[in-house]
């Protein structure tokens, strides 16, 4: 019994050994005649692999490129595309920089933070409707986090710290309720399930 362990490396798994030993063969033929006919015999038999990718936008090209390179550039052959560089495939990708922005109640994410700085901007009355529109989005966003509770003074200290003190609601603001922002939630939650539902009867019945 001869285990995969024993075999060569895969150099792109995903087509397998069959795949990876027709372009070693490939490369092995003398004749540049017979090598390019069973060339573009392994790319067409390639792509018959993914058929649903054959509309894709440069997705030849991407077979080309993946037969340069399990071929370990060894085959000179006539291409449309031009041979990638063995440079470019080795160039480490550059490192990823992660959003530097701290948020203090992470139950609000990203988005109130947002309509903060841009409440920021604003002044007079826009900035007094601008702050109980982030007020209230805070608050659903709060009843997401926990549903058991929410106390709208928290919100509203909440609101103050993250705005430096520079957004103050009205002494007379009135919070949207939390029974209605849970009844939306609850109607999401089960618009949801039909639909995933919906998908799962259709594929069943495809």
């Amino acid at each position: 019994m001869e285990y995969n362990t024993e075999r060569e490396h895969l150099i792109i798994p995903e087509y397998g050994r069959h795949v990876q030993r027709m372009i070693a063969h490939a490369t092995t033929i003398t004749d540049k005649v017979e090598q390019q006919k069973c060339v573009d015999a392994i790319i067409a038999f390639m792509g018959q692999m993914n058929p649903h990718l054959r509309d894709v936008k440069e997705f030849t090209h991407k077979l080309w490129d993946h037969l340069h390179i399990m071929s370990d550039f060894k085959l000179d052959v006539k291409s449309p595309y031009p041979k990638p560089e063995i440079e470019k495939l080795e160039e480490r990708p550059e490192k990823m920089t992660y959003p530097g922005n701290k948020i203090k109640f992470s139950y609000y994410g990203n988005t109130i933070q947002t309509m903060i700085q841009e409440g920021l901007k604003m002044e007079g009355e826009e900035k007094v409707i601008m702050t109980g529109m982030i007020a209230n989005q805070m608050k659903k966003s709060y009843i997401l986090f926990n549903e058991s509770s929410v106390d709208n003074n928290m919100i509203r200290l909440h609101l103050k710290q993250m705005s430096n003190n520079q957004l103050n609601l009205a002494d007379d603001f009135e919070f949207i309720r939390s029974a209605s922002v849970r009844q939306a939630i609850s109607s999401n939650k089960k618009s949801n399930s039909k639909k995933k539902n919906y998908k799962k009867n259709y594929k069943k019945n495809k």
